[in-house]
């Protein structure tokens, strides 16, 4: 399909978060195809009527309110399993960018859901170029026009205008262009406030906004483990208007502790539990300094970012994971949960043999099988056999399905959500792949992979827990060797000590 193809050029995808356009392509070039674009209809016009949001201040708190009424945001950052959101409490959804909005917008509305409808600006580290006036341009029309179709769409919450569009920038030129847009929508649409989103929180971005950027109203905030943190400088750092955290979840992967080969450790699904539980009731709904007007947890459905599992509050095959009960929890305040999912906390390896090394974090089997005191990672040699054993919080239930796999560690990970190659599976030997203990053929070739357990419930709840694993050479010798402990790394040595 022609606007298909003309989608997959401009638009940024919720999973891939690839930039629309970028000052390489001509200005000629860029206006066919967004002329051919809205010429198959990706815009429909809607005759609904708009419904009124605003923000005030009263008695230093900031408000939000739609249709008149106040309106504390309970989102979901995706536009899938959009009915899911609804049953869990929810009552927003968020975009990045404008692929499908004439459906996403229809779809909400339908099911009585808000969006925060985002405008994907371009990225200096994508190669938009903020000094080519030619470009700027452009991309103001492309969005002006999104402005002019959708601003009388009854789904419609907030304009996003653009996403961490200072991660690894130099140019502040782009809060000019973001200026330039939030001023349009505030000539042409009355009803709908403006915001633009930062990749965590940082004074000078917040000057930049204010002095550069005055129409914007409301300041969207991606932030993980330092979500504390930016809740409470925000005002610090200069910020006066209503702010919302527009991403936020488990701690991200640059967050965490690495395993000695530099591969991140997850939380397993019940510490995000605990992690979205926490974040919510603490920092968000608690709103501390009386700007916060609520959020849009990440991500609300599945993608590959460092693993197949550290963001997505759905499984890899669409399943509902326990952070969602979390955000249930919160949403709902209080009221009982329809049922909570397996509560995994790790994984076990076991091997009856295992002795710990004198004075080292880590524990050494006379069969070879290494990994830290905590089993937070593990180091084992190509071709060996270990066993492992999921560990939950309850008792194990005749209702829950077990599977087990092990992946190769990601390679091609980017920054700022960009596009990861999902990953598969090493072809290997497993027995007792769909049971809580698992006797696993480690893969013969040297290198860094990731040993998964997911548990599923009767109601297709997930559960999940990983460890990175590095696979040594068959070569080495455990017995002459203390683990990491090489004082002259050579060929006997893992070839990340290399």
């Amino acid at each position: 399909m022609a606007s298909d193809f003309i989608h997959s050029v401009f638009c940024r995808s919720v999973f891939c978060r690839s930039v629309f356009c970028s000052s390489v392509f001509s200005s000629s070039v860029f206006r066919f195809f967004a002329l051919l674009w809205l010429s198959f209809g990706c815009f429909d016009d809607v005759e609904a009527q708009p419904i009124p949001v605003r923000i005030a201040q009263e008695n230093g708190m900031w408000t939000l309110t739609r249709d008149g009424k106040p309106y504390e945001i309970k989102g979901a950052g995706g536009h899938v399993h959009m009915a899911h959101v609804v049953a869990t409490g929810g009552n927003s959804l968020r975009t990045w960018g404008i692929e499908r909005a004439q459906h996403i917008l229809d779809s909400a509305h339908e099911l009585g859901l808000s969006v925060m409808l985002g405008f994907w600006m371009g990225h200096e580290r994508h190669g938009f170029d903020y000094d080519d006036t030619l470009a700027v341009r452009e991309q103001f029309r492309h969005f002006a026009a999104a402005v002019d179709r959708f601003k009388n769409h009854p789904a419609l919450l907030i304009w996003g205008i653009g996403n961490e569009v200072d991660l690894f920038y130099s140019n502040i030129r782009v809060w000019s262009a973001i200026q330039d847009l939030a001023a349009y929508i505030h000539q042409v649409d009355p009803h709908h406030p403006t915001s633009t989103v930062t990749a965590g929180l940082d004074s000078m971005e917040v000057h930049w906004i204010n002095t550069m950027a005055p129409d914007i109203d409301i300041l969207g905030v991606n932030t993980y483990g330092d979500l504390a943190s930016a809740v409470s400088k925000i005002k610090i750092f200069g910020w006066n208007k209503p702010y919302v955290i527009t991403e936020w979840g488990p701690n991200g992967h640059w967050e965490v502790a690495k395993a000695p080969w530099g591969a991140p450790i997850e939380q397993s699904s019940e510490s995000k539990y605990e992690t979205y539980l926490e974040r919510y009731t603490q920092y968000i709904a608690a709103n501390p300094l009386k700007s916060c007007i609520g959020s849009y947890a990440f991500l609300w459905g599945q993608k590959q970012e460092t693993t197949e599992s550290w963001y997505g509050l759905f499984d890899v095959a669409n399943r509902p994971t326990r952070s969602i009960d979390a955000l249930e929890q919160g949403w709902k305040k209080g009221v009982a949960l329809s049922g909570t999912g397996p509560r995994v906390t790790s994984i076990r390896i076991l091997d009856e043999s295992m002795a710990p090394s004198p004075n080292a974090g880590n524990q050494e089997s006379k069969k070879g099988v290494q990994h830290s005191i905590s089993q937070r990672y593990i180091q084992a040699y190509g071709g060996q056999r270990i066993k492992a054993e999921v560990q939950l919080l309850e008792p194990l239930s005749e209702s829950y399905r077990f599977q087990w796999k092990i992946l190769p560690e990601a390679t091609n990970t980017g920054a700022g959500g960009d596009f990861e190659q999902s990953l598969n599976p090493a072809a290997l030997r497993i027995k007792g792949s769909r049971s809580p203990q698992a006797e696993i053929d480690l893969p013969s070739a040297e290198g860094a992979y990731r040993l998964y357990v997911y548990v599923v419930d009767e109601q297709q709840k997930s559960g999940y827990a990983n460890l990175p694993l590095y696979v040594l050479p068959k070569a080495m010798n455990p017995a002459n060797h203390q683990r990491f402990r090489w004082s002259n790394p050579s060929l006997s040595s893992p070839s990340y000590l290399q």
